[in-house]
């Protein structure tokens, strides 16, 4: 019962992040790699003792293309290991605590997954937020640059739409930016989009595909429904205003329904395993695997914005264009990047003041 069970998980995880491939490949990615088979890749969870890390060392640890897992945090992570060690997979799995041991967490890294930082509280903004976690993410970046500057970084503290720009400027003084190998993760908004799709459009969520693109916040969230597939031809426009409006507003969702005790953590974890899946597919050189992330891009006058990315060997391959909107999408688009601009400059502006 236990191992059909861990089978299923897995093979869910290496299912879910077809939203994109084509219909050729997703054979490919069901079969995804034996143990045997799969490359040496070693993932380091830079928080991992955290409301987010803890379920997401869980999953990264039933994914059978890891076979070394390194978590770190500043306190709470050796029970956290070996908790987690446990459990009967393919993945060698040691803790690590305190500023002291960040350099060996991170050493040989070809994937680091940043969840660390303050959860968000009712009535804090995500702009509140940056004050704590900005700082959080500066040292960490810092020590990634020295200890693994060739790691693809999924970034998921918030606020997303600053501390990619703060993390692109940290590599940047360290001179070993790598601008295809910088990632917002922005994968719960496509969860949730597909889920509410699913919901209100009454078809079989596990086949529904939702691009979301802009940023990781507010209105900076953009579910381009005109896009999603199966297309559903039973929603008004007033049903994709309010699933825009709810894909916006998730995350508050679920911190209102903790009552201000705890915010979006499974739900997060998951969505950070998919896209680290997602990674490491692309390093062992699946073919056309594809995401949303937030990551350095020309397709608008933003130096940052979230769109479908093909991933690949050296990270992204490929930053896609956002493909035909509505009149309701393109008015969304206009309205967010004033916000998305200045949520980027200012995640430059606090790297680069001291």
């Amino acid at each position: 019962m236990k191992t059909t069970m861990l089978r299923s998980i897995q093979s869910s995880l290496t299912r879910a992040n077809n939203s994109a491939s084509s219909p050729s490949t997703h054979s490919l990615l069901r079969r995804g790699y034996s143990s045997e088979s799969a490359p040496e890749r070693k993932v380091a969870v830079l928080g991992a003792a955290g409301g987010i890390g803890q379920p997401l060392a869980l999953l990264m640890k039933l994914n059978p293309l890891v076979s070394h897992l390194s978590l770190y945090d500043i306190a709470g992570t050796p029970g956290v290991a070996a908790d987690v060690s446990h459990i009967n997979t393919r993945s060698e799995v040691v803790g690590f605590m305190g500023e002291e041991q960040l350099g060996k967490a991170l050493e040989g890294s070809d994937i680091v997954i940043i969840p660390a930082g303050v959860p968000r509280k009712p009535g804090m903004t995500r702009d509140d937020l940056f004050n704590i976690n900005a700082g959080i993410v500066k040292s960490l970046c810092t020590a990634i640059a020295k200890y693994c500057p060739n790691a693809l970084v999924n970034m998921i503290s918030n606020p997303v739409n600053s501390t990619v720009p703060i993390a692109a400027e940290i590599f940047k003084k360290a001179g070993t930016y790598d601008e295809k190998k910088l990632f917002g993760v922005t994968t719960l908004d496509v969860v949730r989009a597909k889920t509410f799709y699913a919901g209100k459009a009454r078809v079989p969520v596990e086949g529904v595909n939702v691009p979301v693109v802009g940023g990781h916040a507010g209105i900076t969230i953009l579910p381009l429904f005109s896009q999603a597939t199966p297309k559903a031809n039973n929603l008004s426009g007033e049903d994709l205003m309010a699933l825009t409006k709810r894909t916006q507003d998730g995350g508050t969702e679920v911190v209102e329904a903790k009552a201000g005790k705890g915010s979006a953590t499974l739900s997060m974890a998951y969505a950070g395993a998919i896209f680290a899946d997602a990674c490491l597919k692309g390093l062992n050189g699946v073919p056309d695997v594809v995401e949303c992330s937030f990551v350095q891009s020309s397709i608008t006058e933003l130096p940052f914005f979230a769109s479908k990315v093909r991933l690949g060997k050296n990270g992204v391959e490929e930053v896609l264009g956002l493909g035909p909107l509505s009149d309701f999408e393109k008015q969304g688009l206009e309205s967010l990047i004033p916000e998305l601009k200045s949520s980027i400059e200012k995640g430059i502006a606090f790297a680069n003041k001291s």
